[in-house]
């Protein structure tokens, strides 16, 4: 074996060695939280960071002023708003996006009760997953177990919103012809269903942006455990 070899199998084998040494000491630092520690903690990271996604969309603009989950019309339907601007009707889509993201907005708080019940009934198990499994394990699992009870609550919020308007039916009625025609998806054929259904991916997605932040700065958070917990994580 020449020195270029030999050079090349030793930084090899030293580049194993060190990922071996690392892994060992991620798996100890681990095994140093108690599963009381790590369920406090994982607990405590959900319950902040729904509450203050429920504070910042529950709430005047919290939707229609967020362009990350300002609510638009579905599909082929946002194109023929476009049109409806250009022929003079950019009011009447104005008030339809609006009452849709008011409906999200007004539907938040409704998200708190069984966000928080959420956390309280998760299991150790659960918490261990959660703590090891990436940047966005809180937000899979918020959806994994409140997406469906969610919808039923927060569709007759949405109904009264988009109800207001009095654009609704024409709404379902247009995109009922689109989906038929293969331009609409059925998920969005019905207004109150497609409003209801954005409203829960702009929460999980800023439950997801508060849950990183946790992860990447659990010092400013103020909670000891949170510190405790995803500090052994940085």
């Amino acid at each position: 074996m020449d020195r270029r070899q030999f050079n090349q199998a030793g930084m090899s084998s030293l580049a194993l060695l060190i990922a071996a040494t690392y892994e060992q000491a991620y798996a100890l630092s681990l095994g140093d939280l108690t599963n009381a520690d790590a369920s406090a903690g994982v607990k405590a990271a959900l319950e902040k960071g729904a509450l203050a996604a429920i504070g910042i969309l529950g709430k005047n603009d919290g939707f229609l002023g967020n362009e990350k989950v300002r609510i638009p019309l579905p599909g082929y339907l946002n194109d023929a708003g476009k049109l409806m601007r250009q022929l003079g009707q950019g009011k009447r889509v104005d008030e339809l996006v609006t009452s849709m993201n008011r409906g999200a907005e007004q539907a938040m708080p409704m998200a708190k009760t069984l966000l928080v019940n959420t956390v309280k009934g998760m299991s150790v198990t659960d918490a261990k997953n959660i703590l090891t499994g990436g940047d966005t394990s809180v937000t899979s699992f918020f959806a994994d177990k409140t997406r469906a009870p969610l919808g039923v609550q927060f569709l007759p919020i949405v109904n009264q919103a988009t109800e207001k308007v009095g654009l609704a039916a024409k709404y379902n009625s247009v995109a009922g012809k689109g989906q038929s025609l293969g331009l609409v998806k059925k998920e969005d054929a019905n207004i109150q269903q497609y409003v209801t259904g954005k409203a829960l991916d702009g929460l999980y997605l800023v439950i997801g942006e508060q849950e990183k932040l946790i992860r990447q700065d659990p010092v400013g958070t103020g909670s000891s455990i949170l510190k405790k917990v995803f500090g052994v994580l940085k």
